[in-house]
């Protein structure tokens, strides 16, 4: 699979160099249509916050910001097309920390997310739910890491793909309770639910908002939260750290553009994504999926990717996980 990428999709990043001299963003930015590129499939979480997001940017700067779901690879196919993309703003990329963590997972990519993209804003922080199907025997993560443990190599866990948050997440916990569990990506969390909810599939640490709604709905039970305390807006569900002690996985959404892109565009953006996050509507609608709203600047948004690439790096290694 990733043979074929990096020999057509990723293999586009080295014509990257042809947008080296494109020209110069409009002052009336934006002046068409903006696309903006998610790794994950419709329905999922990272779709839900960029259209809630994408809603509000095209009602507020006057063009159509346009969500284009590039499925696949953990999201490296949207991140290599984005990179591949003239840089004068008309093409993002929702950046999640499966970005972050594809840098030390995946062996051969063909770019550096770091080198090769600019930060534009933060959007949200949001924490992972462990999930279960109902047909599942456990009902607290101590019940379930006993049941995992007496059934080695029998439990399967989903992701969203390999390298998403989803993903390590639930690496993180096999390595630091030793469950055996077989993983089995998706090309999203939404497809990844009815097998789930059928036991074919037995659990997942999905993103909040869709784990959330799944288990608002009595399709799946939940069992824990990957925030080191308890989240606001599931105060009833416990922390896995109650239960394993220094156990964590927060991720973050935000957004990124081509290196290159114009630092008058930057702002413009960063601005105008400051102004949604102060937009009592809009602040109730992501907070509806669990997300804490968190403005920043584009240099403590590019600190924090930075951040977030060193922590997830160590993780890999811990886990003892790669893909080639």
């Amino acid at each position: 699979m990733l043979r074929i990428l990096r020999n057509g999709v990723f293999g586009l990043v080295l014509l990257s160099g042809l947008f080296a001299a494109a020209p110069p963003a409009s002052a009336a930015y934006p002046d068409r249509p903006v696309h903006w590129l998610i790794g994950f499939a419709a329905g999922g979480p990272v779709d839900i916050v960029a259209r809630i997001m994408a809603q509000w940017l095209s009602d507020h700067l006057g063009q159509q910001f346009i969500v284009e779901n590039r499925t696949g690879s953990g999201g490296n196919i949207a991140a290599a097309a984005a990179i591949n993309s003239p840089p004068d703003g008309y093409t993002l990329l929702f950046v999640a920390p499966n970005n972050a963590i594809s840098t030390s997972l995946y062996k051969k990519l063909p770019f550096d997310f770091l080198r090769d993209t600019v930060p534009v804003a933060s959007i949200m922080q949001l924490t992972n739910m462990l999930v279960v199907s109902n047909a599942f025997p456990a009902k607290t993560v101590q019940e379930f890491i006993d049941y995992c443990k007496a059934n080695p190599g029998k439990i399967s866990f989903a992701s969203s793909g390999n390298g998403t948050s989803v993903h390590m997440s639930a690496e993180l916990f096999k390595a630091m309770t030793k469950c055996d569990m077989v993983h089995v990506p998706y090309r999203g969390s939404a497809i990844a639910f009815p097998d789930i909810i059928s036991n074919k599939v037995q659990l997942i640490f999905d993103n909040l908002p869709s784990a959330m709604e799944q288990a608002r709905g009595g399709n799946v039970r939940a069992l824990g939260v990957t925030s080191p305390q308890r989240w606001p807006s599931v105060p009833d569900v416990p922390a896995i750290a109650e239960t394993v002690p220094g156990f964590e996985s927060v991720g973050f959404y935000g957004i990124s553009a081509p290196k290159g892109t114009p630092s008058e565009v930057v702002e413009i953006l960063n601005k105008a994504v400051g102004e949604a996050l102060k937009d009592p509507k809009l602040v109730a609608r992501l907070a509806e999926t669990g997300g804490i709203p968190k403005p920043m600047t584009p240099a403590e948004f590019g600190k924090l990717v930075a951040d977030e690439t060193e922590k997830w790096r160590k993780v890999v290694e811990f886990a003892g996980v790669s893909v080639d």
